[in-house]
């Protein structure tokens, strides 16, 4: 049931993304976009009262409550850079927007990128733990709530190439920007 209304909130989820957009850019209906792109934290709460109200009515957490706690924290943490990003794609293929903004491949400014990057996964995870530790305390019986924990490792799984990434791409960030190399000349196949 729980993974039913995962990927209805999912699917709901890109509805409104895709509607609201398309209200904003092509039907230049803002009051309408505004709405629709509100409503995309709602399905959050929606979800979450549906994993709630599941157990505690009674219902065994399995494998899918974990699942929409963690899909809850990944939404949260990662929502609203996604809205940023389509909105800016959107503005520019239907409303004559300005390209879309490449980032930064070398120095502060891509250092940025990557913690911020980073700090949104670690939010992504501590909300995704939260939403689990919560229900865990909420339904107060561990012979119910034991899958949930089965979903704390792949939190640190995560982090852990989170991290890797970040790392990674701070060393990209801080590496000096190689010369340009010039051309050697062809060899002329005529001779």
């Amino acid at each position: 049931m729980v993974v039913t209304f995962i990927l209805a909130a999912e699917a709901l989820f890109w509805v409104l993304l895709l509607g609201g957009l398309a209200a904003r850019y092509l039907l230049r209906m803002r009051r309408l976009s505004t709405v629709a792109l509100l409503l995309v934290p709602v399905l959050d709460v929606v979800l979450l009262a549906v994993i709630v109200l599941h157990l505690r009515a009674g219902g065994t957490a399995d494998f899918s409550h974990g699942l929409g706690a963690l899909y809850l924290g990944f939404t949260v943490g990662y929502g609203h850079s996604i809205i940023r990003w389509a909105d800016a794609r959107f503005a520019h293929r239907f409303a004559g927007g300005p390209p879309p903004e490449k980032g930064p491949t070398r120095g502060p400014a891509r250092l940025r990128n990557e913690w911020t990057a980073w700090l949104r996964g670690l939010a992504a995870c501590l909300i995704g733990a939260a939403v689990l530790t919560g229900l865990i305390l909420l339904v107060g019986d561990p012979d119910r709530t034991a899958a949930l924990n089965a979903s704390y490792p792949p939190l640190a799984i995560f982090m852990f190439w989170n991290t890797v990434i970040a790392v990674w791409g701070s060393v990209e960030a801080l590496r000096p920007a190689r010369p340009p190399q010039p051309e050697e000349p062809t060899p002329d196949a005529s001779r």
